[in-house]
Formats: structure tokens, sequence, C-alpha cells
């Protein structure tokens, strides 16, 4: 049986007022998610599993500077990057996820090299990046991973004394929630974490997630993008998911794995489980989210 050919992905949480935003910009971002959506589905209709197609598709992403991962993160409280990547097989739960990383050129690499090279699944800083210099992944020098819109938006965090979100919304450090409101509609500033599901010919599912987290962030803080079950999951029986915005929440609220077990569990639509989810619990604890069905 020959399934219907799938592919989703996202560019981070926020949106931006199109007054905000010049004809330039817009195409721009349109662009590049346009060519990570071709690059994926191309690996789809080859007859390719949903895996490959969600890695590449991650890939293409994390080589643009706009979004914040790969080449496009931000930069940490020291002034340097430290991104965090996860994939997940819904076929058999495989997964991968490094965090912290450095130098990989292309962090989702690195996650399904420990998905399908190690006994592990999540290897952190330095040793994820001696893993992926040990099988001879692309690695960058610091330089490659620089953009002056970034160093700038360190150094706004640094006098203002607090940690921005992948979508700019300012957080005062230590506070460990943020007030819900809009987020900010500057289109220099709105740059996320990127992610990309899909389903094979075979009927296969896969999720992948990459992020470079929170401008000025500090003491080697780890998001819910690399952590399996809070923003990344797959299993073929029920969903692929891959999240965008405040980690802390979707830590708390393990929102990925969650939306699958009101699947398998009550019997839910995709839709109404994240529906509840994101409406639900997250909302009135003041996380911003969104979904798409």
């Amino acid at each position: 049986m020959i399934n219907e050919l799938a592919l989703a992905l996202h560019g981070g949480a926020g949106t931006i007022a199109r007054a905000r935003m010049t004809a330039a910009q817009e195409q721009a971002y349109r662009t590049a998610l346009q060519s990570a959506l071709e690059i994926g589905y191309a690996v789809l209709e080859a007859g390719g599993p949903a895996l490959d197609a969600v890695e590449m598709a991650v890939r293409s992403l994390e080589d643009c500077p706009l979004f914040n991962a790969g080449r496009g993160a931000v930069f940490t409280h020291d002034g340097h990057h430290e991104m965090d990547a996860a994939i997940m097989d819904g076929r058999n739960r495989a997964a991968g996820a490094v965090a912290g990383v450095r130098t990989v050129k292309n962090p989702i690499q690195a996650a399904r090299l420990v998905m399908e090279h190690t006994e592990h699944v999540l290897l952190a800083w330095p040793g994820a990046d001696e893993l992926a210099k040990e099988h001879g992944l692309p690695t960058q020098p610091a330089a490659y991973f620089f953009t002056q819109h970034r160093y700038d938006q360190l150094q706004e965090a640094i006098l203002e004394g607090r940690v921005r979100l992948d979508h700019s919304q300012a957080v005062k450090e230590p506070a460990p929630l943020v007030e819900p409101g809009a987020f900010p509609e500057d289109p220099k500033k709105k740059m996320g974490t990127v992610g990309a599901v899909a389903r094979d010919r075979y009927g296969n599912l896969a999720a992948a997630t990459s992020t470079g987290g929170m401008t000025n962030k500090r003491y080697s803080r780890i998001g819910d993008s690399p952590v399996i079950g809070a923003g990344t999951f797959a299993d073929n029986a029920t969903c692929a998911i891959s999240c965008t915005g405040h980690g802390e929440f979707f830590l708390r609220a393990v929102v990925a794995h969650d939306i699958s077990c009101l699947m398998e569990y009550r019997g839910l639509s995709l839709a109404e489980a994240c529906r509840i989810v994101v409406h639900d619990k997250l909302a009135p604890v003041g996380a911003r989210a969104a979904w798409w069905r």
C-alpha cells in the first residue's frame, strides 16, 4: 500500500506584521522555507524514507542565516554558540539528539549520528562535537556562525540584563516564567527554531528539530528541542511532532509526547490533541504556542 506523502516544516514561533516587513524580507523567508520544503519533499517523491526527508529539510534551514539554527544561531552570554537538535524515527521510536554543540555545521546530522552509531539518545558538548569529528561530519569555526544581527541582539540583551527567546520576547532573569503577551514583530528579530515532520509512502513518520536556543543564555541552558518527548517526537501509531516556543514550558508539559498520548489513549485526532495541549495546558500557565493542521 502506498500512503499519501506529507511534509510540514516550521521556522520558529512568532509572527511578523506585514507592515513591519519589506517585500524583500518576506521573499527571503518564503524562498528559504520553500527551498527546504522542496528539498525534503523530493526525498519522499523519490521513494526515500521520512527520516531522510526531515533531516534534509532541517539541514537546509540550518544553512540559512535567517533562522535560529546552525549558521543563524543566537549568541550565548559568553559570546559563542550552543546548538541543540533532535531527530526521531516513527517506525521504532529510535531517536538521537545533541545539546550545546559548537562546531558542527549541521547539528541535525550529529543528532542522527547519535541515533545510528551509538547506544545513546542524547549527547552534549564537548562529547557530541568529538563524536561528530570522529565520524567526519562537517565542522566550522566560530566565524561561520557569526551574523551581525545576532551579535547586535546579544549586546541589547546584555544591556537589558535579559535573555531572549528565539522569537526575541524578553525574559527577565532569573524568573522562570514568561508573562503572556504578543510576540514582537520586528522582522530582524523573528528568526527561530526550525523543524520538520514527514510521512513517506510506506506510512512511516519522522520528526526533526534544531535550534540555537536563547540569546544571552547562561550556564549551558538547554530547552525542549533536543529532549525526546518534549520538543520532538514521532511514532507511526500516532503522529510526528516538532515544537517551537518557550522551551521551559514544553519541557514541563512534555508537550510532544502528551499529544501522542492523547491520540493513543483517548483516540483523539491530531487536531484535537494539539488543541487541548496548546489551549488547555500551555496557555493557562502563560506559555506562548501555536499549532497548524
